[in-house]
């Protein structure tokens, strides 16, 4: 695999071109928002520099992955010669069937296409292509370049030299691929994410406080951080859109999102993104501090 595409150059697109690049691996970092391409280039040379600053990645290291990626605002261009495609939209089921179509037409045929959705179907992805034994689910963890899972998610067509593939291009990242089968939620947000929903409903509901909540989680359950705190790192927004594919996808009450999160959602409280979510965030600090909402 020589050349490889990642469409999308938010957190989890900026993330994946840096590991791919690190690794040797050519990459085009493609988005349509100049902003945003420049955001991301700026992310991945700010992340390679943390790691050199720690003694993990030489300088030399470092120039070289910065040279493997070429930024691109065009699709057609920078896809067209690609091995590989990882797309890394926004999670959203529209938006990613239109890129699909799109990279059906545009990339060779024996291009593999990935996704790396949380939570939609790669089945349906898949149906928007012609190829859909090429089309598989290539979930990374945030942040890539540090979290070592891949979920792997194989369609309802998928073909298995396809999976081997994805499989063996994982390991190679350095990163352990786990493969599951496509319904809703895969296993991480399948399980995930009711916990979060659940923490959500103990707060709407009194049982107790978001530091409290947090801190039984903690140190009860040794989570690195609390439900609440992790949901506004992923960002409420994209919570509430995983808990109504799983709602969706189930018909199941269980996964009902709690009106609490809809509300702060509707309000743009979306977590660390926009400043404010269970907790309220300042630029340069990193001390936890508790939404001015939520405060006894």
């Amino acid at each position: 695999m020589e050349q490889i595409a990642v469409v999308g150059a938010g957190t989890m697109g900026n993330g994946i071109a840096h590991v791919l690049a690190q690794n040797g691996y050519k990459v085009n970092l493609v988005d349509l928002h100049a902003e945003q391409l420049q955001k991301g280039m700026q992310t991945i040379a700010r992340n390679l520099e943390r790691q050199v600053a720690k003694g993990s990645l030489t300088d030399e290291a470092k120039k070289s992955t910065l040279q493997n990626i070429t930024a691109l605002q065009d699709l057609n261009s920078g896809v067209k010669l690609a091995d590989l495609v990882i797309e890394a939209a926004t999670e959203n089921v529209s938006v990613k069937l239109d890129i699909f179509r799109q990279l059906d037409e545009v990339t060779g045929p024996d291009a593999i296409l990935a996704t790396n959705t949380s939570s939609i179907s790669i089945t349906k992805i898949a149906a928007a292509t012609k190829r859909p034994g090429a089309v598989i689910g290539m979930h990374f963890m945030n942040p890539v370049p540090v979290m070592k899972l891949v979920e792997i998610i194989n369609g309802y067509g998928t073909l298995p030299e396809t999976t081997n593939t994805i499989v063996e291009l994982t390991k190679k990242l350095g990163k352990i691929p786990c493969i599951v089968n496509d319904y809703p939620g895969f296993i991480a947000n399948r399980i995930l994410m009711p916990m979060i929903n659940e923490a959500i409903y103990s707060l709407y509901e009194s049982v107790a406080g978001v530091e409290e909540i947090d801190t039984v989680m903690r140190l009860g359950m040794a989570h690195p951080m609390g439900p609440l705190q992790l949901a506004d790192f992923i960002g409420l927004d994209v919570c509430l859109s995983i808990l109504q594919v799983l709602h969706n996808g189930f018909g199941n009450p269980k996964y009902a999102p709690c009106p609490l999160l809809v509300n702060m959602v509707a309000a743009g409280k979306m977590g660390i993104k926009t400043g404010e979510g269970f907790y309220t965030y300042t630029p340069g600090s990193k001390e936890l501090v508790v939404s001015e909402q939520f405060r006894k």
